[in-house]
Formats: structure tokens, sequence, C-alpha cells
């Protein structure tokens, strides 16, 4: 027989009859990947604040308004670890976003202590001594050799098809061409460096991942992809999912994107 409880003592943060409670108000530091800059987050930032929400999205070296291509992972770091030291940020949620995750991994290990929570949305999750190129399929990583090589500044520019397929790939073909209008040449050396991540390894902080299944930049399956095999490196993590793809959702659902992070990212 199931034990009763009375209505007097069910716990106020359960009752629902005058709608959710607000959501923690949380800090987020939202940093793109490749092939973006930090307007890809203007939707997703927008509907943050509207529910009470601190939003920052840093630009880093070499994207954006930066017309220098010729720019390290180091340097890619350096704009946002100086980005948040700053503006003095403190308890803040440290978003990664695709290759973003290679770069909150280094950041973290410089500003550990101003870091609440380290979230990756379908983000590289590099081992010591890796490179992003390291972790995509053989067939992929040739083919960004062969893009890199054909360029005038060391950069690589996706071709529509191989964006189309892999990046949005749930979008209408028209939603997927605007979207593909913003998309820039991305410097081709962060992609290949290899990063020592000894002192993230040993960071005791609290990290969440957030998994669209229907991202298809990274092959599904054993041996690639997103979940499990870059989520599980985190070691103790939160798993949230979603049925998005990789970059639509950004633009066409950005408030279902902001429930996911603000789920990844609360108490």
């Amino acid at each position: 027989m199931y034990p009763y409880y009375p209505e007097t003592v069910r716990s106020p943060c359960l009752d629902y009859r005058n709608g959710p409670p607000a959501q923690q108000r949380l800090t987020f530091v939202l940093v793109h990947g490749s092939w973006a800059d930090a307007r890809f987050w203007d939707d997703i930032a927008a509907v943050l604040r509207r529910n009470g929400h601190v939003v920052y999205t840093p630009e880093y070296a070499g994207h954006g308004g930066d017309p220098n291509k010729k720019v390290t992972h180091a340097m890619i770091t350096k704009s946002v670890v100086d980005f948040i030291t700053k503006l003095n940020l403190r308890d803040i949620v440290l978003v990664g976003h695709s290759f973003g995750g290679t770069v909150i991994q280094k950041a973290a290990e410089q500003v550990s202590a101003r870091i609440k929570r380290l979230v990756f949305w379908d983000a590289f999750v590099l081992k010591d001594g890796e490179s992003l190129a390291d972790e995509v399929p053989p067939q992929t990583r040739q083919g960004f050799e062969q893009l890199r090589a054909s360029s005038k500044d060391d950069t690589i520019m996706l071709p529509f098809a191989l964006f189309r397929d892999s990046f949005v790939n749930t979008a209408a073909l028209d939603v997927a061409q605007w979207i593909y209008a913003s998309v820039a040449p991305e410097p081709a050396v962060p992609l290949f460096e290899k990063l020592d991540l000894k002192a993230f390894y040993a960071l005791p902080t609290p990290k969440s991942y957030v998994y669209f299944y229907q991202d298809n930049v990274l092959p599904q399956g054993e041996g690639f992809g997103w979940n499990p095999h870059m989520s599980t490196r985190l070691g103790l993590f939160r798993l949230i999912v979603g049925d998005g793809d990789h970059m639509t959702d950004s633009r066409t659902r950005p408030a279902m994107v902001a429930q996911k992070l603000y789920e990844a990212g609360r108490d």
C-alpha cells in the first residue's frame, strides 16, 4: 500500500497550480564553434535574457569582424579568458558549442574559480594531446586538408552540400541556404593543433553535456559521435537530450535550445 502524503506537507516547489516556478537566475557565457561567430547566439541569448538570465557572447580571435585568420588555439582561448577576467565575471555557466568545447576546456584551466558549471553542447571534448582533426572520420580530415591546401589564407570553407547535410540536416532548403549565407572561412591552424589538457582533466568543476540526436556533424554510432563518445570523457556529468541538429535550431527554435542550456546549467 502506498503511503498517504497530506496536502499540507507537499513541497511548495512542486506545486504548479499557479504555473511553473521561475527559473533560477544564471550568468551564461556562450562560446560559439567553427564556421560561426558570436551572432550564432543572438536568438538564444535573447530568450535567456527574457527568462531573467545574464548572458554574454564573446567573440574570439579570427572570427566576426577580425580579418586576421592567422590565429592559434591559444589566441582564441585568450580572447575568451580576457573577456571573462576584464568583466570580472564570476559564478558563470560557461557553454561551448562544437569547436567551442575545446575552447572552454582550455579556458577552464585558467579561470576555473570563476566557473559554476561547464556545458558542452554537441561539442568536442578532446583527450590530452589530441587535436580536433584527430576526432573526425578519416575522410572528413582528408577533405579538410584538401580544402585547406586550396585556400590562399590557410582557411577552410565548407562547400554547401557538406554544410547542408551535416550542419543543418533538418532544415528546409531555403533555411539551410539562409544560414549558409552567414558562414565564413574557418582558420585551419586551431583545428589541427594538439592540446595539452592535463590541467583540464584534474579540474573538479561540474560538467554537463547537451546532446541533440539529429546532429549529423559527427557520424552516429561507435567510434565517433557526440554521445557517448565525447560526453563520457567528462567523467561524472549531467546529460540533457534534445531532438535538433547542429545549427538549425539556433535560428528556428531558440527557445528550445535556451531551455536545454538552462536545464544543463541550473543547480
